[in-house]
C-alpha cells in the first residue's frame, strides 16, 4: 500500500531542548494509523514537527514530495488539515465564523460537515466560547474536514470529554476516514481498537513498535510493556467518562 506521509529521521526541539529524538514512520494513503504511548513521550511534539510549528530537522514526505522546508501555511495548503489538542477554537467568534475561517477551496464541504455535525448547524450563531468542551471538540475536527484534505493530523480528540461525545466524535472520524487518510493521536484504547488500523508507537522521542493496532491492544503483555497500560476493558467502561489525559 503507498503511503501519503513518510517521515524520517524527524527530530524536534522547543526552546533548544528536545522532545523528538528520532522519528521514521509512514502512514498508509488510506484509513486511520493511531500514535500510542505514554503521556510526555513525543506524540503531540511529532504531529506538530510534521507541520511545522516546532524547530525540526529531518524528512517529511507528503505524496513523495520533501515539505520539511516549507512553513505551515504552505504545508496545509497542500492538504494538511490539523486537529490540536487543546481545540483552538475562536472564543470570541460564532460556530459558522470558525468554519468559514478553514475554508480554503472554492467548494467546501459545508454539507458533508453539517450531516457529521448537526449539532454545529443548530448553534452556528452561538459564540464559540461559549460552548461546551465536546462542542467545542466538534468545532475543532469540523474545520479540518471543511477542505478537501490529502492528510489530517488529529491530537487528543477525545480527551476529557464524556463518553456519549467520545462516540460521537469517534463516527465522525470513522466517517471521515472513508475519504481521507488520519493520523491520530489518542489515549482512548478503545477508540483506538475500535478506528485505527495500524499503530505506532513512540517511547522517549523515538518509535518503538510499528504494527497492527488490534494486534498491539489484543495482547495485554505488549500493551502493558509498550504502553504502560492493561488492554482489558474495564467493566464499567461504557459509563465511565474516561479522565483528562495530560499533554502528550
Amino acid at each position: 500500500m503507498s503511503a501519503i506521509l513518510e517521515v524520517t529521521d524527524l527530530r524536534c526541539s522547543i526552546g533548544g531542548q528536545p522532545v523528538v529524538e528520532s522519528v521514521t514512520f509512514s502512514v498508509p494513503a488510506t484509513g486511520i494509523t493511531a500514535v500510542l504511548g505514554r503521556n510526555g513521550v513525543g506524540k503531540t511534539s511529532t504531529l506538530r514537527g510534521i507541520l511545522g510549528l516546532i524547530h525540526r530537522r529531518g524528512e517529511v514526505r507528503l505524496s513523495g514530495e520533501r515539505v520539511d522546508a516549507l512553513p505551515t501555511h504552505r504545508i496545509v495548503k497542500r492538504g494538511v488539515g490539523y486537529v490540536p489538542e487543546d481545540r483552538e477554537v475562536f472564543a470570541k467568534l460564532t460556530v459558522a465564523e470558525n468554519l468559514a475561517l478553514a475554508e480554503r477551496q472554492r467548494n467546501p464541504r459545508r454539507e458533508f460537515v453539517a450531516e457529521l455535525f448537526p449539532d454545529l448547524v443548530n448553534r452556528r450563531d452561538q459564540m464559540a466560547g461559549t460552548l461546551s468542551g465536546g462542542q467545542q471538540q466538534m468545532v475543532s475536527v469540523a474545520r479540518a474536514l471543511m477542505n478537501d484534505n490529502q492528510l489530517l493530523l488529529v491530537d487528543e480528540p477525545t480527551k476529557g470529554l464524556a463518553p456519549k461525545i467520545v462516540t460521537e466524535v469517534a463516527d465522525a472520524l470513522e466517517e471521515a476516514a472513508k475519504t481521507v487518510p488520519i493520523l491520530l493521536v489518542e489515549q482512548n484504547l478503545e477508540v483506538v481498537k475500535r478506528l485505527a488500523h495500524d499503530a505506532i508507537v513512540i517511547d522517549s522521542g523515538r518509535v518503538v513498535h510499528v504494527g497492527s493496532a488490534r494486534e498491539i491492544l489484543d495482547d495485554e503483555e505488549l500493551t502493558q510493556r509498550l504502553l504502560g497500560v492493561h488492554a482489558e476493558r474495564p467493566a464499567d467502561a461504557d459509563t465511565a467518562a474516561p479522565s483528562p489525559e495530560a499533554h502528550s
